[in-house]
């Protein structure tokens, strides 16, 4: 995967996630529908792989939505630093599942089959059915466990069902399993379209038991998203666009409503809406989609919002995925209203730099794109491949939040490199692009062969904690030198 989705012409700006904001989570690529997935502290961000269509002459069009057939990962364990964990190739001939010809909007899953971690993966073969990949890891590798789809217009309690989509999953604390899915409104039928569902999962996560049960959504659209709290089951989604007359306990066009019940199938009594459309927080609107999870001692809603999209003077349709507190009125239950905005939540903790960190890790960025090496097959490592790198030229830089060097500091800086074209200098700098440089490594010009640099600097004035910048530049001795500089891992050494 090469996330070339940056023109030349902006290349090494930053552009859409401007410091210190954390919305959204990432500007080099693009990603919506976002789905949580919580394991061993860190959060997973399954989302559809929104990527750039253009015209006969290269100019960005309007997304049709047409064409997506992957998903995209990122994790992070303080929600300001994210991983790119690349692509998962999910439809067509060369994806796991042959039998779909789309992915749209994922939800994950994880539980213990035979006393091992499995992780599932369900998804929208466009509006026409939902499939499920499994995995022994929250980021693969994925296959397809039954070879077909597990939501048809052939399963029980869906033949009304206009949109067969958008899947989420509730694994309860008795480890039954649920699906939630639907949407789409019928002719006629704006205020009670009755085209949500829920239904029982099997206990191999791969199948489903009974039948589908309606959920009585007012104003649904579609998005559905199930989360439990205080014993407590909330079902979220988007309403209808529908310009109808509607009461004051009725949900507003394109927002984030809900209902509640003690049941996780019902019955739901609804309970108002959550989230207005990003239109109203961001001046440009859309489908609203959105899941909610929680972190540590809080809880988060991920949604997207064109905002990247905006700030690249692109056509829309195409979505970034941003993060806000969720909270909830003590006694009873209801959620608060949720403000959407650039500056997104707080980094929950420091980033440890004293253990090796993937190339593909973000804080902020510029001119920085990921490729995935996977296919490459390099089996020449002595050290582990990560599957994701970034990729720099002249004048790119990555930037981490808050980076804790401990009040003995950092002696030493080791990365994994590759260079794809001449020689090139990474300089490392504290809390912005020009400041304190704390170290400097050569990176030679490519030779024949995967081979990667192992480069090393000592470190001086690298103590408590700071942004640490990752910058990209010609050497002196070099200075029309165009370096496109691989990054795999990094790692510093204590002092």
């Amino acid at each position: 995967m090469n996330n070339e989705m940056i023109p030349q012409v902006v290349r090494q700006q930053e552009i859409g996630k401007l410091r210190p904001n954390a919305n959204p989570l990432v500007a080099h690529k693009f990603g919506a529908d976002p789905y949580a997935l919580v394991h061993n502290n860190r959060v997973y961000l399954y989302m559809t792989s929104d990527k750039l269509e253009y015209d006969a002459d290269q100019n960005p069009q309007k997304n049709s939505y047409q064409s997506i057939n992957k998903l995209t990962v990122i994790s992070s364990e303080d929600l300001m630093n994210w991983t790119d964990h690349g692509e998962i190739k999910v439809a067509g001939p060369e994806g796991a599942a042959t039998w779909a010809s789309q992915s749209w909007a994922p939800a994950a899953a994880h539980c213990q089959i035979n006393g091992e971690d499995r992780f599932y993966l369900y998804f929208a073969n466009n509006a026409s059915g939902i499939g499920v990949l499994s995995a022994p890891t929250p980021t693969g590798p994925w296959s397809d466990p039954i070879g077909k789809a597990l939501v048809t217009r052939e399963t029980p309690g869906v033949e009304d069902v206009t949109w067969l989509f958008d899947p989420a999953v509730l694994v309860d604390d008795d480890n039954q399993a649920y699906l939630y899915f639907g949407g789409g409104v019928p002719e006629g039928k704006p205020e009670r379209p009755d085209t949500a569902r829920v239904m029982r999962l099997g206990a191999d996560m791969v199948s489903v038991e009974g039948k589908a049960e309606v959920i009585p959504a007012p104003f649904m659209f579609e998005n559905s998203g199930i989360h439990k709290y205080d014993n407590i089951y909330y079902y979220t989604y988007c309403s209808n666009f529908f310009q109808v007359e509607r009461d004051e306990d009725s949900p507003p066009p394109g927002e984030i409503a809900y209902m509640t019940s003690m049941h996780p199938m019902g019955p739901w009594t609804y309970q108002g809406t959550i989230l207005k459309n990003p239109g109203h927080f961001f001046g440009i609107g859309g489908n609203n989609h959105h899941a909610i999870f929680p972190l540590g001692e809080q809880w988060y809603i991920a949604y997207h919002a064109q905002t990247l999209c905006q700030a690249m003077d692109i056509p829309e349709g195409y979505r970034s995925t941003h993060l806000n507190l969720v909270e909830y009125e003590e006694g009873s239950g209801r959620i608060k209203s949720i403000q959407a905005d650039y500056a997104g939540v707080e980094q929950l903790k420091p980033l440890n730099p004293f253990h090796r960190v993937s190339g593909s890790t973000i804080g902020w960025s510029a001119g920085v794109t990921t490729h995935d090496m996977q296919e490459e097959n390099d089996q020449s490592q002595s050290v582990n491949q990560n599957t994701v790198v970034s990729q720099l030229h002249a004048g790119s830089w990555i930037a981490l939040s808050r980076v804790d060097f401990g009040e003995q500091g950092a002696a030493g800086f080791t990365a994994w490199l590759r260079s794809q074209a001449g020689p090139g200098v990474l300089e490392l700098r504290l809390d912005s692009v020009e400041g304190d440089l704390i170290g400097t490594v050569q990176i030679p010009a490519s030779e024949d062969g995967p081979e990667w640099t192992e480069g090393w600097t000592s470190i001086t004035g690298a103590e408590h904690v700071h942004d640490l910048y990752l910058v990209v530049k010609s050497p002196d001795n070099h200075p029309n030198s165009n370096p496109c500089i691989l990054l795999q891992q990094w790692t510093f050494e204590k002092a």
